[in-house]
C-alpha cells in the first residue's frame, strides 16, 4: 500500500512536470491525481494482459503518466473555470 502511494506521488509529480504551464495544485491533489492515473494505467495494462492492476510495469507506468497528465490538465482547467466564474459574479 505504501508503495502504491509512493508510485502515485511519483506519477503525479511526473504528470505535473509534463503538463505545460504553471499548476496550482497542492501535494494532496498531485497525490490523488497520480493515484487515479496509476489505477487507470494498471487497469488498462491488466485489460491488455501485460500485468495486474497493482503490478507496476513499463506499459502500465507509461499509461499511468499519460492519464495523470490528462487528469492534471482537466483539474487545472476546471479550477481556472471555477475561479473565473466566481470572479464574474
Amino acid at each position: 500500500m505504501i508503495g502504491f502511494i509512493i508510485a502515485g506521488l511519483v506519477i503525479g509529480a511526473l504528470a505535473r512536470l509534463f503538463t505545460p504551464g504553471k499548476q496550482k495544485l497542492g501535494l494532496l491533489a498531485t497525490l490523488l491525481l497520480g493515484l487515479a492515473g496509476s489505477v487507470i494505467g494498471g487497469t488498462i495494462a491488466a485489460i491488455l494482459g501485460t500485468g495486474s492492476i497493482f503490478e507496476l510495469n513499463v506499459f502500465g507506468f507509461i499509461i499511468a503518466v499519460i492519464s495523470s497528465v490528462l487528469l492534471v490538465g482537466t483539474a487545472e482547467s476546471l479550477s481556472a473555470r471555477h475561479k473565473n466564474s466566481s470572479i464574474t459574479r
